[in-house]
C-alpha cells in the first residue's frame, strides 16, 4: 500500500504483533478480517472508522477491532503514524513476511 510500511515484530499461532509506519495524509482503506485486532498509536494521529462509528486517535490511544468488522484509518497531521497492532490468532496472510529474511 502506498504510504504504508509494515514489519512483523513477533508471532506464534495464537497471535501476531505488527509494527506499522503510515505516512500522514494516507488512507489505510476499508477492509475486514477474521482476526481480533488490538492496537496503540505510538506516534501521529488519525481517524478510525470501525463499523458505523468513527473516532480520532493520537499518541497513547489504544483500540480494539472485533473479528469481521469493517474498518479504515485516515491519518492526519504532519508526522507519520506509528502504530503497533496485535492480531489473534496470527495472520496467515502475513506469515510469508514474518519468515522473509528481508522483514
Amino acid at each position: 500500500m502506498p504510504g504504508v510500511k509494515r514489519r512483523i515484530a513477533n508471532h506464534s499461532p495464537t497471535g501476531m504483533m505488527v509494527y506499522y509506519e503510515i505516512q500522514a495524509g494516507s488512507v489505510f482503506p476499508g477492509h475486514n478480517h477474521p482476526h481480533a485486532q488490538y492496537g496503540i498509536f505510538l506516534q501521529g494521529r488519525g481517524t478510525f472508522k470501525v463499523g458505523d462509528k468513527a473516532w480520532d486517535c493520537k499518541k497513547g490511544d489504544g483500540y480494539f477491532i472485533p473479528p469481521g468488522v469493517w474498518h479504515e484509518l485516515v491519518t492526519s497531521g504532519t508526522e507519520p503514524c506509528i502504530v503497533m497492532d496485535f492480531f489473534t490468532p496470527e495472520r496467515g496472510d502475513f506469515l510469508k513476511e514474518a519468515l522473509s529474511p528481508d522483514s
